[in-house]
């Protein structure tokens, strides 16, 4: 790949709408490997591609740590492995998802109930 195809540090986090501590940080925590010339570093296709199953993950709520564990599926046991990993992750995620909507309902039943009556009380 040319150097032109490859996206710079700065580039990367502008791509992406992170800041670049965020980039350090899933860098540090080896989600990202990007090639490095001196100081600088460049994100080719893989590195791309991985940044957006990261920030996928994460709007969806999955922790780094699992994030980075399923990438490794992938480099270690291929895309098959790595496809059944993400329907375990998914159902348990959906399952926690399920549960914190019914919490925020619950809180906002009883938000809408409070107020209401405050409101009454006012007159």
């Amino acid at each position: 790949m040319s150097e032109e195809n490859k996206l710079s540090f700065k580039e990367m986090c502008a791509e992406f709408e992170v800041t670049p501590r965020t980039l350090r940080y899933y860098e540090y925590i080896e989600l990202l490997q990007p090639e490095r010339l001196g100081r600088s570093r460049f994100y080719g296709p893989r590195e791309v591609a991985r940044m957006k199953l990261i920030l996928r993950g994460r709007k969806w709520g999955f922790p780094l740590e699992e994030i980075r564990q399923w990438l490794l599926i992938y480099e270690s046991e291929g895309n098959e492995a790595q496809m059944r990993a993400f329907i375990a992750m998914a159902d348990r995620q959906l399952k926690d998802l399920e549960s914190q909507r019914q919490q925020l309902d619950e809180a906002m039943r009883e938000l809408a109930t409070l107020r209401s009556e405050t409101i009454n009380e006012l007159g």
